[in-house]
């Protein structure tokens, strides 16, 4: 009995050991990863770098203002009209799953979501850029907030079918209107999933670079101009990644450091909040 108990613990540390190891070896290419970038471009983040815009072709130095200003804006934009949209729709399909409506709807965001980023890009070209005609940073605020709301919709809907049905019950029955159990209740209790689903849409697509060839082009001057062409991180780096000089290959691992950090900080600063809201509930 003994020696069976001994052959089961040992079968078990072994088990355990495999999947430690396993559980190491998927971290390892993204430390190799994040290791590489920021030994490659945090030489060359410095002042000078971030409030700049780029140099023209055979002169060095320079900077990623433009980049910078036009990520911010676009994102911001985006963010406005899919965050609202997509927890709305995420709303919808968690309080009526039986329905027609959200089985179609949650079957178009299911297909949305596996759509590539540059059909996106072609889809929004024909759709703002020409009638408009020419490239904008409207255009490529909506081919963001496109590729968002797949994300915002699931997790939003995903996070609110966990909570109890009690939530809800113990509301409605002091005589809470429904519309506002939603909204003071079932949202608040569910912020913390929500808010991890709007950060994940925010991280993919602050790396976007297809979409924004077809909408927003680039622009090598700084610009608040949502009308006009605008630049952004993306695109600037696969300019300068792609270029034959070897001072702009520099400058695209600066700018590459710079997007990296920005994702690691707004992680962050999202599990600050989420803690802080979960305390305060």
């Amino acid at each position: 009995m003994e020696s069976k108990l001994g052959m089961r613990n040992a079968k078990s540390m072994a088990f355990k050991g495999v999947v430690i190891f396993f559980a190491f070896l998927i971290t390892v290419p993204l430390i190799i990863v994040l290791l590489y970038i920021i030994k490659q471009g945090i030489t060359q983040v410095n002042w000078h770098f971030l409030t700049h815009v780029p140099l023209p072709t055979g002169e060095t130095g320079g900077g990623i203002a433009n980049a910078l200003m036009g990520s911010f804006i676009m994102v911001m934009m985006a963010s406005v009209v899919a965050v609202p949209v997509g927890m709305l729709a995420g709303i919808y399909l968690s309080e009526n799953p039986r329905t027609k409506l959200a089985y179609y709807s949650g079957l178009c965001v299911d297909i949305l979501q596996g759509v590539p980023s540059i059909v996106v890009g072609i889809v929004v070209y024909f759709w703002v850029v020409k009638p408009l005609g020419g490239f904008s940073a409207i255009a490529g605020s909506i081919a963001l907030a496109i590729m968002m709301l797949p994300i915002i919709i699931r997790s939003t809907e995903q996070t609110l079918k966990l909570l109890p049905d009690s939530l809800k019950e113990a509301a409605l029955s002091l005589g809470v209107p429904y519309h506002r159990v939603i909204i003071k209740v079932i949202v608040p209790c569910g912020f913390a999933g929500i808010l991890s689903g709007i950060t994940l849409s925010i991280a993919r697509i602050i790396g976007e670079t297809a979409p924004l060839l077809f909408t927003s082009l680039g622009n090598n001057f700084l610009t608040m101009k949502i009308t006009g062409p605008m630049d952004s991180l993306p695109h600037i780096i696969f300019t300068y990644a792609t270029s034959p000089y070897d001072d702009w290959h520099d400058l695209a691992w600066g700018a590459s450091f710079i997007l990296l950090m920005f994702v690691l900080v707004l992680n962050i600063v999202t599990k600050l909040l989420t803690r802080k809201w979960k305390i305060q509930l």
